[in-house]
């Protein structure tokens, strides 16, 4: 089915069944819509007749847009963010380009929408700008990178190498500001391109067999007594040997090609005091110029003024126009009441227009009117937020537009420009009310459908300057009485909810933390219908707030440490699916914790979703959808889904790329969409969530042990475990006794006392605050159920604490590197520390050694040397006065092939 059918089969068709036509249910996550346009690439304009079809890019996927019927074609592919697009004159063929490692550029069949051909490695930067000939036979492209490269590709041949490729700029010379930033073909001549960036023009001529000639003429003030300005685009005439350039000075240059090949300026016409944008050639006839106000001018190639079009309704700098295919449907303008003097016989297309400020619409000069137009935020979307009764969503961009969209229609419902950046935003539970955090520390409580001020017959429910720095998260208590927010000075806020008044007041204010709050959260208390506030910080605090007995201040009711070398990042309540009462805590080891909310009791320790990065936030899925409950997380750029309970099986998780920085996830209170937002390059996606494939990819992992043998170094059969399996019998044995002739009792357990014991034997050497969750965890873990403590366990339950608790990537030098730095001095470029100063700062220091520990670790690591050492002076002498690092790692770590891991 090709682009004309599909239309027609949604003109037969209700919205929703097309949409659903859409969305093919193979993964886990399936995304089904985006929210934003990139805005430093411009749209292209694929419409044809009565079909109005646009393209452009988000994050690293580009969008076939229906403006008629609303319905979005993703073109997904590209692991990095798209930098450029472009597509043939016909309109069929249409080429994406990243920008970032492992490089792509793909070429799409839009009739077909599919890809017919993938470029790998353009550019070990990436992709500034593409374009492609007349003939759509080639395709040119500017890396992103210095030396910045011109490279030519004959797409249709199954060649992995450009046919031309050809240096623009030297490494030693050159800056970003210098790169090339646009490029064009000559229309009737593909063996000819023009690229410019502000203060530079560079033709090329180029044969097949890759030679290559550049022609780079110089222009100043000076040469035609008038202001030159910064170059914009530049065009190459097809019917003569001209180019012409517009510039932000208002001016065009028209550029000459000699006989000797060389190009020179041959004028400079200022025809406009607004500075110029863009510059496009149209019907190979007419410049169309759109300038930093909106207007769109037209001119021939004489620089004769034909017509212009202003009051588009949008007031910003254009970056892009492009116009409909079909020539036959361009249209008189003699009748426009507000142009005079235009020829009768000039004639002009439908055309789309992008602005620097995320702003496109779809112009008909037929009635003069503009048919759509759509505006999105053109700075970062730090949050968005789900109604929790409605299909809803609230997106808040750092530019203060505040815009509501109904997921389930695509719509949006509502907007307001606040003109203060949103940093955050929480419905109220019942659906009341709005709250948003401002980048100034304001708080607002906003209706949710009007979005203005909520206010009571005395007070607006706004509250100005309640912080000094910005508002970073807000959350709402589960019974609504409460909301808090946390700050970016490390401060949280509460208000309360007067029910006698129907008031929203300030309750008090804390700075519990000495650093950065990293989340906030609400639970309720047990066998009550009370809240309990935490806060959690890089400081490795837990705090908790006394909600009750606050006023004016806040006031600390408990402040635990609850981690010891980790960094904790978020956490969540655990939903009730045990019946005790936890929260979850992911940290930077890459580790899930969960405590108990009460006895701050660390229970379980498992790995989180691992996929390069941590997890930042984490959002429990409602108990609407699939056998299991489900946790949606983000990671630096990707989003991804889990099983619970959590147990370590890395097939009960996935994660897909999502932005290129990830900033916030919400979930339909049906629990059948997620949201993601993120990226410079402002953005929400929607994804549909399939929770069968993630349960049958669970499934398919196995049971008991089989899906952790992965994480095991050689597997099933290596020799980790192996050794693993070793060491396991060996303590049944050390436990009955290694010299008794007592016949042995046949186990398939060992003690917990032994744990500590084959965890050091594995190479994974605990702390004993480690030491005591792992044991806890064990010992605990069937006390609900049973009411009993555990005193063993078998080889299964000791693998996957092993897997579960040892550092996710092993001991890596530069942890142990960044270590020893914080405790020495640097004398002469090595950090170094005197031997008395170590010893003590191991004696008194955190989890301290006595001095007969220290010496017998020294003495320990010394039994298969040559010098075996017994005595306290012998062991005091084997260590230098002065201790680098070099010799802390050989002589008392003992580490030989200890090996940095990137």
């Amino acid at each position: 089915m090709n682009v004309h059918q599909y239309l027609h089969f949604v003109m037969e068709k209700n919205k929703a069944q097309a949409e659903e036509s859409f969305i093919n249910l193979s993964t886990v996550l399936n995304l089904s819509w985006a929210f934003g346009i990139n805005k430093n690439i411009p749209a292209i304009n694929l419409s044809s007749g009565n079909k109005k079809i646009i393209f452009y890019a988000v994050a690293h996927t580009g969008i076939l847009y229906d403006l008629v019927h609303n319905v979005q074609v993703l073109y997904q592919g590209h692991q990095n963010s798209i930098s450029a697009i472009c597509v043939s004159v016909d309109k069929k063929w249409l080429v994406t380009a990243d920008i970032g490692p492992n490089s792509l550029l793909i070429v799409w069949d839009t009739f077909k929408r599919i890809p017919v051909r993938t470029i790998f490695n353009v550019d070990n930067g990436g992709v500034s700008f593409c374009v492609i000939s007349s003939d759509a036979k080639y395709i040119a492209v500017l890396s992103s990178s210095e030396p910045q490269k011109l490279t030519i590709w004959s797409w249709t041949t199954e060649s992995q190498v450009p046919i031309v490729t050809v240096c623009l700029s030297e490494k030693s010379s050159s800056t970003a500001s210098e790169l090339m930033t646009y490029l064009a073909f000559n229309n009737q001549d593909f063996r000819q391109l023009v690229c410019n960036n502000k203060s530079k023009i560079t033709f090329v001529d180029w044969e097949k067999d890759g030679n290559v000639v550049l022609s780079s003429p110089m222009l100043s003030d000076k040469d035609f007594n008038t202001v030159i300005g910064n170059y914009k685009q530049t065009v190459l005439h097809p019917q003569s040997n001209q180019a012409f350039t517009a510039t932000d000075n208002g001016s065009i240059i028209v550029w000459s090609q000699l006989k000797n090949g060389e190009w020179k300026a041959l004028k400079v016409v200022n025809i406009q005091k607004d500075a110029i944008t863009t510059l496009v050639l149209w019907n190979s006839s007419f410049l169309v110029t759109g300038d930093v106000t909106g207007k769109v001018k037209f001119y021939d190639t004489q620089l004769k003024f034909k017509t212009w079009f202003e009051n588009l309704g949008i007031n910003d700098s254009i970056i892009g126009i492009s116009f409909t295919s079909d020539s036959d449907k361009n249209t008189s303008i003699s009748s426009y009441k507000n142009l005079a003097e235009i020829e009768s016989s000039f004639t002009v297309a439908d055309f789309v227009i992008t602005t620097n400020k995320s702003s496109y619409l779809y112009f008909k000069p037929e009635y003069n009117e503009v048919s759509f137009l759509r505006k999105e935020s053109d700075k970062e979307i730090k949050t968005i937020a789900c109604h929790f009764k409605d299909s809803l969503i609230a997106v808040g961009g750092l530019d203060g537009l505040l815009q509501i969209f109904d997921y389930q229609v695509k719509s949006l419902k509502n907007s307001k420009e606040l003109n203060i950046g949103i940093t955050a935003l929480a419905y109220h539970p019942n659906g009341d009310y709005l709250a948003v955090g401002f980048e100034n520390g304001n708080v607002e409580l906003l209706n949710p459908i009007t979005l203005e001020v909520e206010k009571n017959k005395d007070n607006v429910f706004s509250f100005n300057f309640v912080s000094e720095s910005s508002i970073m998260k807000i959350v709402y208590s589960h019974n609504g009485r409460y909301f808090a927010c946390s700050t970016s000075d490390k401060c949280v806020i509460v208000f309360q909810w007067n029910q006698q008044n129907s008031l929203w007041f300030y309750l008090g204010k804390s700075r519990a933390h000495y650093k950065e709050v990293m989340d906030l959260m609400f639970m309720p208390a047990l066998d009550e219908d009370m809240a309990r506030l935490f806060s959690l910080s890089l400081d490795r605090m837990l705090v908790e707030y006394d909600l009750i007995n606050s006023f004016d201040s806040l006031k600390v009711l408990v402040s635990d440490r609850i981690e010891q070398e980790a960094v904790p990042l978020c956490f969540i309540p655990y939903p009730p699916i045990v019946k005790e009462n936890f929260f979850i805590v992911a940290n930077d080891a890459f580790k899930i914790k969960l405590f108990n909310s009460t006895t701050k009791m660390c229970r379980q320790t498992t790995l989180s979703p691992a996929y390069g990065s941590q997890v930042k936030k984490m959002v429990i899925l409602p108990d609407t959808q699939g056998p299991h409950r489900y946790m949606a997380y983000i990671t630096s750029d990707k989003v991804g889904l889990t099983i619970l309970p959590f147990d370590g099986n890395p097939y009960k998780s996935m994660a897909l790329i999502a932005h290129k920085q990830a900033h916030d996830v919400a979930c339909s209170f049906d629990g059948k969409y997620l949201f993601t937002c993120g990226g410079s390059d402002p953005n929400v996606l929607m994804w549909v969530i399939d929770y069968s494939a993630l349960e049958a990819a669970s499934c398919l992992g196995g049971n008991g042990l089989t899906p952790f043998y992965s994480l095991l170094e050689g597997g099933q059969h290596g020799p980790l475990f192996s050794e693993l399996e070793d060491y396991f019998y060996f303590c049944q044995i050390r436990s009955q006794g290694i010299d008794t002739m007592v016949p042995r009792e046949v186990s398939s357990k060992i003690s917990l006392s032994e744990v500590p014991f084959l965890m050091r034997a594995l190479g994974f050497y605990p702390t004993e605050e480690e030491i005591e969750n792992m044991i806890n965890e064990v010992k605990f873990s069937e006390y609900v159920d049973t009411g009993k403590c555990m005193d063993s366990l078998d080889l299964e339950d000791f693998t996957k604490l092993y897997l579960n608790h040892r550092p996710a990537f092993g001991l890596q030098i530069s942890q142990v590197e960044k270590a020893f730095k914080t405790v020495t001095h640097q004398d002469g470029g090595e950090y170094k520390i005197q031997k008395e100063q170590l010893i003590k700062l191991l004696q008194e220091k955190g989890e301290h050694l006595n001095e007969s520990e220290f010496f017998d670790c020294i003495m320990s690591s010394t039994v298969n040397s040559d010098n075996i050492l017994s005595t306290e002076e012998e062991l005091r002498n084997y260590l230098p006065k002065e201790i680098s690092f070099s010799t802390f790692i050989e002589k008392v770590l003992k580490f030989h092939e200890l090996k940095v891991i990137d």
